[in-house]
C-alpha cells in the first residue's frame, strides 16, 4: 500500500513538474540559449534558433511574454496552394509558346517578303501578334510570380516545422495536421560595453500527427529569430 501511495505521489509530482515546464517554456529555453551564448557554443545555439544570434553580453532578462497562440498547422494548405500555382503556371506555358511561335513566323514572313506591300501586310500582322504575345507573356509572368511566392511560403513553413520536430527528412511532413503554438517574448540584454538593448523573439512549437499512419510528431519549442527593438 505504501509503495502504491508513493508511486501515485511520484506521478503527481512529475505531472506538475511537466505542467510547470510547459506553461513557461520561454524561461528554460532562453536560459539554455544564453548559457550557450556565454560558452560560445555555436552548435547548441544553432540547434535552438533558426537564425542564431550571439550578442556580446553580460546579462539578460525577460521583459514581457505575450499570450500563447494556438493555430492549426498551415503547411498542408500551403502545400496545396503551391501545387495549384504550379499547375496554373504550367498550363500557361503552351499558350505563351504558341503566341511566340506565331510572332516569329510573322517576323520571318516580313523578312522574306520582296514587295513593299507584302512587308506592310506582314508588319500589321506582327503588330497584332505582338499584342497577343505580350498579353500571354504577362499572364505567364504573373503566374510565375504567384508560384514562386507560394513555393517560398511552403518552403519557409516546412523549414520551421522540420526544425521544431528535430527531423532532417520526413516524407510526410507536408501532410501532417495538428496545432502550432507560438509566443512573442521581449528580452533585455546588457552588453559587455555597458549598454542595454531590447529584442523581440518569436517561439514556436509544432504538435502534429500523421493521420494516415496514426503517428504523433511532437515538436520542441524553438526560437525563430531575434529582432532588435528601437
Amino acid at each position: 500500500m505504501r509503495k502504491k501511495t508513493l508511486f501515485v505521489i511520484g506521478l503527481l509530482v512529475a505531472f506538475f513538474v511537466v505542467q510547470g515546464c510547459t506553461s513557461n517554456p520561454e524561461k528554460s529555453l532562453l536560459s539554455r540559449y544564453f548559457n550557450a551564448v556565454t560558452l560560445n557554443d555555436n552548435d547548441t545555439m544553432s540547434s535552438m534558433a533558426l537564425e542564431p544570434f550571439q550578442p556580446e553580453m553580460t546579462s539578460w532578462n525577460i521583459v514581457s511574454v505575450g499570450a500563447e497562440k494556438i493555430e492549426p498547422a498551415k503547411l498542408p494548405d500551403l502545400n496545396k496552394a503551391e501545387i495549384e500555382a504550379k499547375k496554373a503556371q504550367d498550363a500557361q506555358i503552351g499558350p505563351t509558346i504558341d503566341a511566340d511561335t506565331l510572332l516569329k513566323d510573322a517576323q520571318y514572313e516580313k523578312d522574306t517578303s520582296r514587295s513593299a506591300a507584302g512587308k506592310a501586310a506582314a508588319q500589321r500582322k506582327i503588330d497584332e501578334l505582338q499584342a497577343k504575345y505580350d498579353a500571354e507573356n504577362a499572364k505567364m509572368q504573373a503566374l510565375k510570380k504567384d508560384y514562386n511566392t507560394a513555393k517560398a511560403a511552403a518552403a519557409a513553413e516546412e523549414e520551421m516545422t522540420m526544425f521544431s520536430l528535430g527531423a532532417r527528412e520526413l516524407a510526410t511532413v507536408r501532410e501532417l495536421t495538428g496545432d502550432v503554438h507560438s509566443k512573442d517574448v521581449e528580452v533585455a540584454i546588457t552588453t559587455k560595453a555597458g549598454g542595454a538593448k531590447n529584442y523581440k523573439l518569436t517561439m514556436k512549437q509544432y504538435l502534429l500527427k500523421d493521420e494516415v499512419n496514426n503517428i504523433p510528431h511532437r515538436g520542441r519549442w524553438i526560437i525563430l529569430k531575434f529582432e532588435p527593438l528601437s
